[in-house]
């Protein structure tokens, strides 16, 4: 039985946690940029936090990649 074709469905499907990521790190940009507005004086450590957020939200689409890139060796 041939599962090429599956593999591809599941890279690609893989690949959405790019997606996630995206909107993710959006989010966390958008709220720190707005927390800094509020409040100046606050904006190092919100920026650090945000940082850390949009790392956090990026490591999905890592992941993502890493296991579309399995799947599709696999081919």
């Amino acid at each position: 039985m041939d599962l090429s074709g599956l593999y591809a469905i599941g890279a690609g499907l893989a690949m959405m946690a790019a997606l996630g990521a995206g909107i993710g790190l959006g989010v966390a940009s958008g709220g720190a940029m707005q927390g800094v507005a509020r409040n100046p004086e606050a904006s190092g450590k919100i920026m650090t936090t945000g940082l850390i957020f949009a790392t956090l939200s990026e490591v999905t689409a890592i992941f993502g990649f890493v296991i579309s890139i399995m799947l599709i060796s696999k081919i």
